[in-house]
């Protein structure tokens, strides 16, 4: 059974679903898996996730090949929220199927295992297939995204997608209210803000490393412009191209909060309202062979270079099992204006690309 990876996408474009609640998304996979003979686990961990098998007859390693499959929530003028396709997810989910197709026969050695995976967008679902098991009999991962034109050029690839660390992190800061004319009896949350957003623009870590640290909100407002607040919070945005680097900057960002406020009299104490996503760790001669096959699938001179920013959850794999080899490549698909765009689009015609990528890894490792 052959698969027409452009009509599997525009199926899957058809039913754009939230993190968690990818029903009928995942549906269809399941259905289309079992169509191929796959063994197919519906709800795997009690999301949404479907994760299928096919086995060798020869003793040889576990590849785990991925795609995510959630869309993004974008709020109407009436107040509702739409679910749309702007991250290019259902594409993943159309190559990864349309590959698995090509496979279904050509395992030999080892085991094919294909997980669709719920809830990258939220950052959690990464997180709950390791929490359930996932990796457990896993060698090794690969997985893919479409680029956005800035990164990669329509009909290239890039063999490693350098994803960074990032995290936001709040800082509540705690002082004492007074009248504006009697400053001397209270402890102003609005310096002290101030003074946190200095000390964080101070901070200094390697400059060989891709890093950002900068302020990206300020809440110190009283009942009154004649009132000193009392309360405050310090919004962060922070990024880093390696785990250890984002671990300096969160050090720093704590002493900078404490310090900051203690030179006005306040307290601070920072929290994390989501995860600290990790930055991508992949392994050199994986992803060595995924430039093998972008060279064989599209000619060298459409083997682009690595490409970088934002972050994934699919580093969450390597990050809880370092033993774990791992592999994430590009394809570009000339995505205008840019991904999490609620308007973004782009060139199915490259999906194939894709396709042969994931099936010329497959075949290596367990063909």
């Amino acid at each position: 059974m052959k698969l027409d990876v452009i009509k599997v996408w525009q199926d899957l474009h058809k039913m754009p679903e939230l993190g968690f609640q990818e029903v009928r998304t995942s549906a269809y996979i399941a259905d289309t898996m079992e169509k191929l003979g796959y063994e197919v686990i519906r709800g795997f961990g009690d999301t949404t996730a479907v994760v299928c098998y096919k086995r060798g007859t020869e003793p040889g390693p576990t590849l785990m090949l991925r795609a995510d499959m959630d869309a993004l929530p974008y709020p109407n003028p009436d107040g509702s929220i739409e679910s749309v396709h702007a991250c290019g997810h259902d594409s993943h989910c159309a190559m990864l199927l349309t590959a698995a197709a090509e496979l279904a026969d050509k395992v030999k050695r080892g085991t094919l295992k294909i997980l669709f995976q719920p809830a990258e967008e939220t950052l959690k679902g990464a997180v709950a297939m390791v929490e359930k098991g996932i990796l457990d009999d896993v060698d090794i991962a690969l997985g893919l995204h479409i680029r956005p034109i800035q990164d990669v050029p329509a009909g290239d690839m890039c063999a490693a997608v350098r994803h960074t660390s990032s995290t936001f992190i709040g800082i509540n800061v705690k002082g004492r209210t007074a009248h504006a004319s009697r400053p001397h009896l209270g402890v102003n949350c609005a310096e002290a803000a101030a003074q946190i957003t200095n000390a964080v623009s101070m901070i200094k870590i390697d400059p060989s490393v891709v890093w950002s640290a900068k302020v990206t909100g300020i809440v110190a407002q009283a009942a009154a412009h004649n009132i000193l607040p009392d309360e405050a919070q310090v919004w962060l945005d922070c990024r880093a191209g390696t785990n250890e680097a984002m671990n300096e900057i969160i050090e720093k960002v704590k002493a900078a909060a404490e310090f900051g406020a203690k030179s006005v009299g306040a307290t601070a104490e920072i929290f994390f309202p989501g995860v600290v996503l990790p930055a991508a760790v992949y392994d050199d001669d994986l992803t060595a062979e995924v430039a093998e096959e972008i060279v064989k699938a599209v000619g060298k001179e459409h083997l682009a270079k690595d490409c970088g920013g934002g972050g994934e959850d699919f580093h969450f794999y390597k990050f809880k099992k370092p033993s774990l080899k791992a592999a994430y490549f590009g394809v570009g698909v000339g995505a205008a204006p840019g991904l999490h765009a609620r308007n973004m689009s782009f060139d199915p015609q490259y999906l194939p690309n894709g396709v042969k990528v994931l099936v010329g890894m497959a075949l290596r490792k367990v063909g």
